[in-house]
């Protein structure tokens, strides 16, 4: 047993003990059962595909048992996961599925049709439908109980998970996510949050997000805690398995909590067990936090991003209102730094780029050491966010250096979309900013500039969008410019177009 293998040893000390419940099921997996599968599918993958330590696997798919079964096999035999982005377009997934160059890669069918369509699909050596997976496991359940595998050797510092981002540039960058940072963030969280093992939470999140696997999920698993696992966020259904599960803790962006706010079945909700409700994505509005506080129901703001953690700080729920806006002190095993455009650190009260350093830091990118360079100096690693801490040492997210905006909790970079408009044959020149939205918390908005006499109107560039990109990319509102404006080094003043109508 390496000492990475968090079911092997829940199997030892609980291991009747309910790890997940599948919710489109029903059906609940003890600590055991997924020692067990995990055991056996690992001892598959080694004998049929001789996959090993740094083997890259694939995932095209939504929550299910499976992926936590995959994620038992990685512990246990060193693969990496590459959890994809089934909301991205078939152009969009080529490129990570090319960069990543996975062994194997597994498709939910619902997706098998998008996968099929690039490239890349056809360029890995095995392929697995999630159905075939899912059989193979019910198959695999059936065999007698296997000991632990031997494997090469895992160190703190062998990858988990490379998990893509959205690129500052024109494309992702594939963030590797090692077994310390993965040990690290779960104390880190326990020790901040107080999760033991009777705690249960929902996880509702995608798979492709570092957030649904490693702000809560991956904690609860270390902790021998249980999650409800569901596909898909449906905030009436949330509220009901509150209350009929005694759910202790759940996190959400706040797009997610304001929906739950606006159902009927808010009000008749009761939530005896609901401890806190952890927030983040972005600043949570004053009127959903009284609404929630109304209820019962203290509310926990943090900061956190896929390279670092990912959960970095936490707001105390009695702190919620007093210090509204905040994402609250660092999280135990962080290091902070507040440092001004010199480089010169800021002490006490003052504004400036965060930098962050801890064993939860990513080593870099995947197959991308200029940006891992460009990030990481001396073990620091460059937010690019400008936060404010003030007298008490609470700090504030107050501007993002790297131009990216939050939609309904998705991480939207304007460089991406730029990039891919100024393909389009006429248009010229283009620049995105994200623009306050009611729903979604903010909005794309992009500012073009046609060639010489084009026709090109809004329908023809969302739908050319619509092609390519996922659609939380995909800017909500389109102004033609007959310039885009500049400041005196040349480059685009973006500053000023927050201020065109």
């Amino acid at each position: 047993m390496n000492n990475f293998d968090w079911f092997s040893k829940w199997n030892i000390y609980s291991p009747n003990s309910i790890a997940v419940t599948d919710f489109d099921n029903g059906k609940s997996y003890t600590y055991s059962e997924l020692n067990h599968l995990s055991n056996q599918l690992a001892e598959y993958f080694s004998t049929e595909f001789k996959l090993g330590l740094g083997d890259r696997v694939a995932v095209l798919a939504e929550n299910c048992i499976e992926y936590v079964v995959l994620f038992g096999v990685a512990q246990k035999l060193g693969i990496i996961l590459i959890p994809l982005n089934y909301r991205l377009a078939s152009q969009e997934l080529n490129y990570i599925i090319q960069n990543s160059e996975p062994t194997l890669i597994i498709v939910q069918n619902d997706f098998l049709d998008k996968a099929k369509q690039t490239a890349g699909f056809g360029n890995v050596k095995f392929k697995l439908t999630l159905d075939e997976l899912s059989k193979l496991q019910n198959k695999l359940s059936e065999q007698q109980k296997s000991e632990d595998i031997e494997c090469e050797e895992i160190t703190e510092d062998s990858p988990i998970f490379i998990l893509y981002t959205s690129g500052t540039t024109a494309f992702p960058k594939g963030a590797l996510y090692t077994h310390k940072m993965l040990f690290w963030n779960s104390i880190n969280t326990e020790l901040r949050l107080n999760i033991t093992s009777d705690d249960k939470s929902i996880n509702c999140a995608p798979p492709f997000h570092t957030g649904g696997w490693n702000v809560l999920f991956t904690p609860f698993l270390h902790h021998g805690s249980h999650t409800i696992l569901m596909k898909n966020f449906d905030p009436e259904l949330i509220l009901k398995i509150m209350d009929d599960e005694d759910v202790t803790i759940w996190w959400a962006v706040p797009t997610m909590l304001k929906m739950i706010t606006e159902t009927d079945l808010f009000k008749k909700a009761v939530m005896k067990k609901l401890r806190y409700l952890i927030v983040g994505g972005e600043a949570l509005p004053l009127e959903v936090i009284n609404t929630w506080h109304n209820k019962g129901v203290p509310i926990r703001q943090g900061y956190g991003l896929t390279e670092v953690g990912p959960n970095v700080t936490s707001l105390n729920q009695e702190d919620a209102t007093r210090k509204l806006g905040s994402i609250g002190t660092p999280n135990f095993y962080i290091q902070t730094k507040i440092v001004d455009e010199s480089g010169m650190q800021i002490l006490g009260e003052g504004k400036g780029e965060f930098l962050l350093k801890g064993p939860n830091v990513t080593p870099g990118y995947w197959k991308n050491e200029s940006d891992t360079n460009a990030t990481i100096n001396n073990g620091w690693f460059s937010t690019g966010d400008v936060v404010m801490r003030d007298a008490e040492g609470f700090l504030y997210v107050v501007d993002r250096l790297k131009n990216m905006y939050i939609s309904g909790g998705e991480n939207v970079y304007p460089a991406e979309v730029e990039h891919l408009l100024r393909q389009h044959q006429e248009i010229d020149d283009v620049a995105i900013i994200g623009v306050p939205d009611e729903k979604w918390g903010e909005a794309g908005k992009a500012f073009i500039v046609r060639t010489k006499n084009s026709e090109l109107s809004e329908d023809g560039i969302k739908n050319y969008c619509l092609e390519k990109l996922a659609k939380y990319k995909i800017p909500k509102h389109i102004k033609f410019l007959e310039a885009l404006p500049t400041n005196d080094s040349g480059k685009i003043d973006r500053k000023s177009l927050k201020n065109i109508e």
